[in-house]
């Protein structure tokens, strides 16, 4: 007898618009734990992925921050994931951690003798800003044939996820649609999709304005996280299964220049706005 087993792999891939270098990429993602993309994993994993506003003052900084900020927090307190004053108690400590770094940043341009002119002073009292969406996965036990009575292993796992903004979860089961948050369809995508800002204390406003979602993927399912661009691109495909082969192409960070060129391809087709792109991509497999 065999035990059923389910496992995860997870990848990430982030890619500047065209004519724009990796170090002025907006978009950002922090998945935790860190791991190779062919780790296999049986524990919980979290991930944030972040879309920063260009109009606001080192909104690549502040994506940076906040999704790192979200998937440590979603590992150490998955009940943000439900809203509430979980929520608002997460949005408050990531909003505090901007000005330490602020002041870090700060003191690092004078020691570089680049000290910030007055145009930024003003331009960063406004804050920065960035879309998030924050997912943790979590397995379920399926009782296994060991001898002890707590001999399990995952089996099905459940998802919860977190959006402000228009990042978006696509949730797939035989390589179609099955769910898809906070956006489901292409005409929803906005010009000023609700942001997260660096500056915003009032964290309930935030978490009212937070949407929730939750769900359950079983062996031979797949989650795909994306900034709006990509998602948008998705959405809009006239075959999606075709897109998600597409998709499917790229498995890990050899495949970066590949992806990039593969973007740019679509740019010049116009099926895909001139934007960053970020994507984490997350295999639930079976044995």
């Amino acid at each position: 007898m065999t035990t059923s087993l389910s496992c995860v792999y997870v990848t990430h891939l982030v890619a500047p618009k065209y004519g724009s270098t990796e170090a002025e990429c907006e978009d950002a993602v922090a998945v935790l734990p860190g791991c190779a993309h062919d780790d296999m994993l049986l524990g919980p994993l979290a991930a944030g992925v972040c879309d920063g506003a260009t109009e606001s003052a080192l909104a690549k900084d502040w994506a940076r921050l906040l999704s790192r900020t979200a998937a440590e927090q979603a590992m150490e307190r998955p009940e943000l994931l439900a809203g509430g004053a979980a929520f608002e108690t997460f949005a408050s400590s990531a909003v505090a951690r901007w000005e330490p770094w602020l002041a870090a940043y700060t003191q690092a341009r004078v020691a570089d003798g680049r000290p910030l002119k007055w145009y930024e002073h003003t331009k960063l009292a406004e804050g920065a800003y960035a879309t998030l969406l924050t997912v943790r996965i979590d397995p379920e036990a399926g009782t296994g044939p060991g001898p002890a009575p707590d001999a399990c292993e995952p089996t099905a796992w459940r998802w919860r996820a977190a959006a402000l903004g228009d990042s978006c979860l696509f949730q797939l089961r035989d390589d179609r649609l099955l769910q898809a948050f906070p956006v489901a369809t292409a005409d929803a995508f906005g010009t000023a999709p609700d942001l997260f800002g660096s500056r915003n204390h009032d964290a309930r406003l935030l978490a009212r304005r937070a949407r929730f979602a939750r769900g359950r993927c079983e062996p031979g399912d797949r989650l795909f996280l994306m900034t709006d661009a990509l998602a948008a691109w998705f959405l809009t495909a006239a075959d999606q299964g075709s897109a998600v082969h597409e998709l499917l192409d790229f498995s890990g960070p050899d495949d970066l220049d590949a992806f990039r060129a593969w973007l740019d391809g679509l740019r010049e087709r116009r099926r895909l706005r001139n934007d960053d792109v970020a994507v984490v991509r997350i295999d639930f497999e079976g044995r």
